[in-house]
């Protein structure tokens, strides 16, 4: 099943001998989201929430009535919604009836995606909230107040609705650890508020919580608890991807006559990059094997400058292509996280994979002003010597050029296109 998919992707590659499990997603199959339990190489499904009420299609209508598409603009929602308030977070309670383990009851005559292929909003939605913005043509309307205020308060009632589901299934379960999956998992803004605010000790994501992750869940479901075969070692990284050798990429810049200057002294390259983006160049970082799940992770990334504010408007309107007030995210080295970055240790499996955001300290929001969002915070990776020694490498070497070992990373593609 999809969501026993999820579930096993996040647990079976934890850490935990036993974690309560919740998925949250639009729907697979039937089911909208699950609470279970995993111990040893078992899960057991305790609860599920059925189509059509579900939290993610709930998040997805927002998505649709903001002007963004639907599985794809919800990113955008989510960057959206730090510069608005949650001012209409009772009129969106209106259309739903919660109960107090965060199951959902939506009143579907405000809905319509239970019918139609198209439309994800019924003309009640429309009178009840007004006309949806349709998706803009131009980038200055994308931030129209009112839609911002709507990003913010879908986005505080999501998250209050995770904290009653997580806050049930900790009184069921009375577990101490916490594996979430389903594509509602990538909503880093909600699992920092988890973190923070909810019962658990520690919790842990897998790097792909998405439906990518289902492909790994369904192997290991089918091995561990079905087969009933002996758990592997807990996912240390998520750097399993393909991977292109000097001498396939040498060959391909000659037989395309590119241009290209070798480095092979590794401290050297480090320093060329370095000073190549303290002088304000936008780089493109192509080391070791492909990233698995949707973050940049610094194996495929586009990097540049933070304390270059400019370099913000420049990657979103000249490289990506994308609306300007999309943040970009910092990776730091794991070490020096703290010196400027907050987070609470709860969050310590969720950062090496970007799935939380975490505030940026006071005193250095000036100084990474191009990865700093609106309301201070930033969706940070935490990057281990041992996990991508290159990248940390580069890190420490732009930092002893700067004062600074933060590097912006965004992913090396073109807004709507795969990964390099």
């Amino acid at each position: 099943d999809h969501h026993v998919s999820h579930a096993a992707s996040s647990f079976y590659t934890s850490p935990f001998e036993e974690a309560a499990i919740l998925t949250v997603d639009g729907a697979g199959e039937w089911t909208t989201s699950t609470m279970a339990v995993g111990r040893g190489n078992k899960i057991e499904v305790l609860k599920e929430m059925r189509f059509p009420h579900s939290l993610g299609l709930l998040y997805s209508a927002f998505t649709a009535y903001c002007g963004f598409e639907i599985n794809e603009g919800e990113y955008k929602l989510m960057g959206m919604h730090p510069y608005g308030e949650p001012k209409y977070c009772d009129e969106i309670y209106k259309l739903l009836d919660v109960a107090e383990d965060g199951s959902l009851w939506h009143d579907m005559r405000y809905f319509t995606y239970h019918h139609s292929t198209n439309d994800t909003l019924s003309p009640l939605f429309e009178k009840h909230f007004g006309r949806p913005r349709r998706d803009p043509k131009h980038q200055d309307t994308s931030l129209d107040p009112y839609y911002c205020d709507m990003a913010a308060s879908i986005q505080r009632v999501t998250e209050e609705i995770l904290l009653k589901m997580i806050t049930h299934l900790h009184e069921i379960t009375g577990l101490k650890k916490l594996c979430l999956a389903g594509g509602v998992a990538l909503n880093s803004v909600a699992n920092y508020k988890l973190m923070r605010e909810g019962p658990f000790e520690d919790v842990y994501i897998h790097p792909a919580p998405g439906d990518d992750g289902c492909s790994a869940g369904a192997a290991y479901w089918a091995y561990n608890h079905l087969l009933d075969q002996p758990r592997g070692p807990a996912l240390e990284h998520a750097y399993l991807g393909s991977e292109h050798g000097d001498e396939s990429i040498q060959s391909f810049l000659e037989a395309n006559d590119i241009p290209f200057r070798k480095i092979a002294d590794d401290e050297e390259f480090f320093d060329f990059v370095a000073r190549t983006l303290e002088a304000g160049h936008v780089c493109g970082w192509m080391r070791g094997r492909c990233e698995w799940g949707p973050r940049a992770l610094g194996s495929r990334s586009i990097i540049a400058d933070p304390r270059r504010m400019e370099m913000k408007e420049k990657l979103n309107s000249k490289i990506k292509f994308r609306e300007a007030f999309r943040p970009f995210a910092p990776s730091t080295p794991a070490e020096l996280l703290s010196d400027r970055f907050t987070a609470p240790p709860a969050a310590a499996s969720l950062l090496p994979w970007m799935l939380a955001v975490v505030p940026v300290a006071d005193t250095a929001r000036e100084q990474l002003g191009a990865v700093t969002h609106v309301d201070g915070s930033a969706r940070v990776q935490a990057v281990s010597a041992e996990v991508n020694p290159r990248f940390h490498a580069l890190l420490h070497a732009f930092g002893e050029k700067t004062g600074t070992p933060v590097l912006l990373n965004t992913s090396f593609n073109l807004k709507g296109e795969p990964i390099v």
